[in-house]
């Protein structure tokens, strides 16, 4: 499965210079936070494929207008094509703001999500805005990671971690990260593609969580 990220910045490449060939194969785009709604709205309308997001600490605009043919997967578990997509967005609180978090107040957003991860049996990726802390992130406070995110990752695995918040241009810039928990850990800042071998997660409806894959086949039989 061909995904592309995004995060923090609108690329001239797949906006105002967009060809064709830039999107050709991606099936899925997931935005890490920070970006027009605009920009996601053109990538969904050219790219012909399902585009993704949480929000940013910069995306208050997004209450006023949301990006149109867009889904928000913000405290939920997504399912497509059978991955299951867990969205945690924001960052570290650095001020009094909407979509800023306190290290306690994104463990409660984690709290709240145990009833659908004992439905769905966990998830294969998280994607957040904000890295985990001592994966990505940077000493000052706006840009401090969760621990939270490390103990959510300690205990379910995901294959992936995507997140952005962290710019290339700060320094010290790395892509790809491991996790402990075997996680790998991308930073979608710009635009990243890679590949995601569909035998690494369960298919769709064949979790073996009774419940949620009867959910996931009735909802198939209905589109």
């Amino acid at each position: 499965m061909k995904v592309m990220l995004i995060a923090d910045v609108e690329e001239k490449l797949l906006w105002d210079y967009y060809k064709p060939e830039k999107l050709e194969g991606v099936e899925l785009i997931i935005s890490c936070g920070d970006l027009k709604p605009a920009y996601l709205e053109f990538l969904v309308t050219m790219g012909n494929c399902r585009v993704v997001y949480v929000r940013g600490n910069h995306d208050g605009i997004y209450d006023e207008k949301e990006p149109l043919g867009c889904d928000c997967i913000e405290d939920k578990i997504y399912n497509y094509r059978g991955l299951r997509i867990l969205g945690l967005g924001g960052s570290y609180r650095y001020k009094n703001a909407k979509d800023m978090y306190t290290e306690k107040q994104m463990e409660k957003r984690i709290r709240k999500l145990s009833g659908q991860l004992m439905f769905t049996g966990g998830f294969d990726i998280l994607v957040t805005h904000a890295p985990s802390e001592g994966y990505g992130d940077l000493p000052d406070l706006a840009h401090k990671g969760f621990a939270c995110f490390n103990d959510l990752m300690d205990k379910y695995h995901p294959l992936y971690m995507f997140h952005g918040h962290v710019h290339r241009e700060y320094g010290n810039f790395i892509r790809e990260r491991e996790h402990p928990s075997g996680t790998k850990i991308i930073n979608g800042y710009g635009s990243y593609i890679l590949d995601i071998d569909e035998s690494l997660f369960p298919e769709e409806g064949k979790t073996g969580n009774f419940y949620y894959d009867w959910y996931i086949n009735k909802r198939k039989k209905g589109r």
